[in-house]
């Protein structure tokens, strides 16, 4: 008998000891439901179009694991807890416990622990635990959008606590994501959150005629600088939009497609026509010409607006996604634009890759170092470009680096591609 009690006893001590340390993505039910589609997944992408051939399957989904956990290590964070004793977590711009956060960081996070659910087993935790961040930091605005840049200590920026459209849009795919990877029965309604982003997306971040994404809420319809006509080319994601599309069932998002397909093929044939490169920023030609052109240097962020500088460098990515996994020819080719000429500038060496191009293919001046940051997207582009030589240089140039927040985490999401290990919520059964 006094053996039963023993055994009763650690039996007791263990499912408490479960109860209070395991992380919750290990888990059952909704409080921390099993993964549904765990990393790593193996897409199929789109036919012909290439992956990394000289290591395995095996040994790519190592690359990604690696640098998950050196990414969560380096910027992923508690922040505190909320009301019900729920932790919060943030994505730093930095290693630095001081680094603010940003609704950018917040939307890559967000779609790197869905991703990456299964190797993470507290994934679902930590998801949600950022969404409370999102939920604590919204735009004063747009209450349905996040503010943009939060300072370490969550002080109020009066005039800044507005939103970003690349952060809401990489918030709103995860959490449809999410909804797919968990469901939407537990502590947060993925679903209905990410529903709730896309209609504030729509109400406040889409031009109303042009139908491109405009810089976030703050930029208004009507206004002679910032308005409707002046996009960020890195906000043309035409893999979201198309998700988004479905999702939500507003057909506008596919006029919102076809309108930033557009913008790229005039600007590539008409502005760029040697090197398919797009600037960070666009502007119109004139009031009653809404053709775009480059932005002027200190339009928004600094001398560089109108080249291919720290936002446009993501378009290779973003175009090379949309075709990888949704056969879009549209796509594919502006990126094998881009991906050709980037191939030749480099002479096929991807430490060569500047840090910033002029739209005829200049490097910008003094900028003579290697940043992943402009490799990784281009690695993306290269799989529907034929470059199997050029796609494989690049993915072992950017693999196992370390250089900052920025970096790190675009060059994460792109490891995620090139392994085939990218999936989107809506069509993921018609791409597998």
């Amino acid at each position: 008998m006094e053996l039963l009690h023993q055994r009763a006893g650690a039996v007791i001590f263990m499912l408490a000891f479960a109860v209070l340390y395991l992380p919750a993505g290990c888990a059952k039910g909704p409080a921390g439901a099993e993964a549904r589609h765990p990393f790593p997944q193996h897409v199929a992408y789109a036919p012909g179009s290439l992956r990394p051939s000289h290591r395995t399957q095996a040994q790519q989904d190592e690359d990604v694991r690696g640098a998950y956990d050196r990414w969560k290590a380096n910027y992923l964070a508690t922040a505190g807890m909320t009301a019900r004793g729920e932790t919060r977590f943030r994505v730093k711009k930095a290693r630095d416990s001081g680094a603010p956060s940003v609704s950018e960081g917040m939307g890559y996070g967000m779609v790197a622990v869905a991703l990456m659910a299964g190797h993470d087993a507290a994934a679902q935790s930590r998801f949600d635990g950022l969404w409370r961040y999102f939920d604590a930091h919204r735009s004063t605005r747009e209450p349905r959008l996040m503010d943009w840049h939060v300072p370490a200590d969550e002080s109020p920026e009066p005039g800044e606590d507005n939103s970003a459209f690349d952060g809401d849009a990489d918030i709103a795919l995860a959490l449809l994501l999410a909804d797919r990877q968990w469901g939407s029965g537990g502590t947060v309604d993925y679903r209905a959150e990410a529903e709730n982003v896309l209609a504030g997306m729509m109400a406040s971040e889409v031009g109303p005629t042009s139908h491109w994404p405009m810089l976030g809420d703050w930029a208004q319809a009507g206004s002679e600088k910032y308005n409707e006509y002046t996009p960020r080319s890195s906000d043309f994601m035409p893999a979201h939009f198309r998700v988004f599309a479905r999702a939500s069932g507003d057909a506008t998002w596919n006029e919102v497609i076809t309108a930033c397909q557009n913008a790229v093929s005039a600007f590539q044939s008409g502005v760029s026509p040697v090197t398919g490169l797009l600037p960070d920023f666009l502007v119109p030609v004139s009031a009653g010409d809404h053709a775009l052109r480059p932005a002027p240097p200190s339009f928004l962020e600094g001398a560089w607006d109108g080249a291919y500088y720290y936002n446009a460098g993501r378009v290779p990515w973003r175009l090379g996604t949309d075709a990888l996994l949704h056969r879009d020819a549209t796509s594919a080719s502006q990126a094998r634009k881009i991906a050709e000429w980037a191939a030749g500038a480099a002479h096929d060496d991807p430490q060569a890759i500047k840090p910033g191009y002029l739209l005829d293919g200049s490097p910008i001046p003094n900028g003579d170092y290697f940043s992943t940051f402009y490799a990784a997207p281009l690695g993306v582009a290269a799989m529907v470009a034929g470059q199997q030589t050029w796609l494989n240089a690049i993915y072992d140039a950017v693999r196992d680096q370390e250089q900052g927040y920025y970096a790190d985490t675009v060059t994460l999401l792109c490891l995620i591609v090139m392994s085939g290990n990218y999936w989107d919520p809506v069509f993921l059964d018609a791409a597998t």
